[in-house]
């Protein structure tokens, strides 16, 4: 599996939890969960430091990086926060654009 291929299945994936737990459809917990099943899948992944970033490869690792650091309850109440995730899931969707603040960097 090429960094690409990983990139854009795990996008879909974070979209999803970050949308379900915002709409409380899905505990913190799972959105922790997948967090670290995708550091072990990507530390699975060959020769992945070899491979080029995309802008999209760097908006997924920001996200992730941020629901992660974030605590569960700054993830739901900060509106500005919020506002800043939310483009980076509309981006990852395909439905905005580039995030300006966003740093994201492989593990």
């Amino acid at each position: 599996m090429t960094v690409q291929v990983f990139i854009n299945l795990k996008a879909k994936q974070l979209s999803y939890f970050v949308r379900a737990y915002w709409d409380r459809r899905i505990p913190y917990r799972e959105v922790d969960l997948y967090f670290w099943d995708t550091m072990e899948e990507w530390h699975q992944l060959r020769d992945r430091n070899k491979q080029p970033f995309s802008a999209k490869e760097r908006v997924f690792w920001h996200l992730l990086h941020q629901v992660h650091f974030w605590s569960e309850q700054k993830l739901l109440d900060d509106p500005f926060l919020r506002s800043e995730l939310q483009t980076c899931v509309d981006y990852l969707e395909g439905d905005g654009q580039y995030p300006l603040d966003c740093i994201g960097i492989r593990p």
